[in-house]
């Protein structure tokens, strides 16, 4: 007995059918798609020097022939990529070897000078281009003292040896009549020794030494006389300098409570009105923050002429 047929099923392949057929309709014929690829390539302007042939087989597209440069070439593949229809490119054109330039004509011949019957006179001796002097550095002799003020307190208590410490100059200094370290420039120091006084006995200590200075956005290390200040007993308390005297002017001076020969040294620091050292009720040796304090080069300082 034959089976009953069944027209969902039928629907289903029409739409399917008619579905495909659409599909087949719409998609660009190969030779359509070798024409417009054609036409795009001619009308663009990196690549209408280009001569370039075009095949398209089931939407897979073939470039031959030759472009002028690497760039029209890969300008020719994304056209070809960009079509419709396209499916792969296969490009196998090549790059045009660059034309090497023309031969410049040879210049005609020159006709020779008739003789001369008189000497010619001698070229004048060109003077040779004096160079002015380069300017000399600059070089802060040893034993000059440089004036400072902390940028933080400092003392033999609460310092630690090793430490460093901030100050800025506070006082310029010139080289025979040339500006070399201006008022204002930052230095750095270390605290050589800090030791605080016991309760019943031991003395306490705190030196102080710089170890360099910025000028111009430039970095230079110095050396200078140490900066000590002890006390030790009752009403003993000194201050004064090492590695380079108490005649460099280099001191703490202005003890708080130290009465007649408390501030030690040759008064350099101490004329100019720095007060510079204070000892605390428990006899600690203590340097406020903006205190002054006056050290001494131990060895001169280079600095490069002004404006290098």
């Amino acid at each position: 007995m034959p089976k009953a047929h069944n027209p969902t099923m039928s629907m289903m392949l029409l739409v399917v059918a008619l579905g495909l057929s659409s599909a087949c309709s719409r998609r660009p014929n190969d030779a359509a798609i070798a024409k417009d690829i054609q036409d795009k390539v001619a009308a663009d302007q990196d690549t209408k020097a280009s001569q370039v042939d075009v095949s398209s087989t089931d939407g897979k597209v073939t470039l031959k022939g030759s472009v002028a440069t690497p760039a029209a070439q890969q300008k020719v593949e994304q056209i070809a990529k960009s079509e419709a229809g396209v499916s792969a490119v296969d490009d196998e054109t090549t790059v045009q070897p660059a034309a090497p330039p023309p031969v410049a004509a040879a210049p005609p011949p020159v006709a020779p000078a008739p003789a001369v019957t008189e000497p010619a006179p001698a070229p004048e001796a060109k003077a040779e281009p004096v160079e002015p002097p380069k300017p000399k550095p600059i070089v802060v002799p040893s034993g000059t003292v440089l004036t400072v003020r902390t940028g933080q307190a400092l003392s033999s208590k609460d310092s630690e040896t090793g430490q460093s410490f901030l100050a800025t100059l506070a006082q310029p200094i010139s080289v025979k009549g040339r500006p070399a370290l201006p008022a204002g420039s930052t230095i750095s120091g270390t605290v050589v020794t800090a030791k605080a006084k016991g309760k019943i006995k031991g003395e306490g200590q705190l030196d102080l030494a710089l170890t360099s200075i910025s000028v111009g956005g430039h970095t230079y290390p110095i050396k200078t006389n140490v900066l000590s200040s002890t006390t030790k007993g009752k009403g003993k308390r000194t201050a004064a300098t090492t590695g380079g005297g108490a005649g460099g002017g280099a001191l703490i001076g202005g003890i708080a409570g130290g009465g007649k020969g408390a501030a030690i040294g040759a008064g350099v620091g101490a004329a100019a009105g720095f007060v510079t050292g204070a000892l605390t009720g428990n006899k600690q040796i203590e340097v406020p923050a903006e205190s002054a304090l006056s050290f001494t080069l131990a060895h001169s300082l280079t600095l490069p002429p002004p404006g290098e």
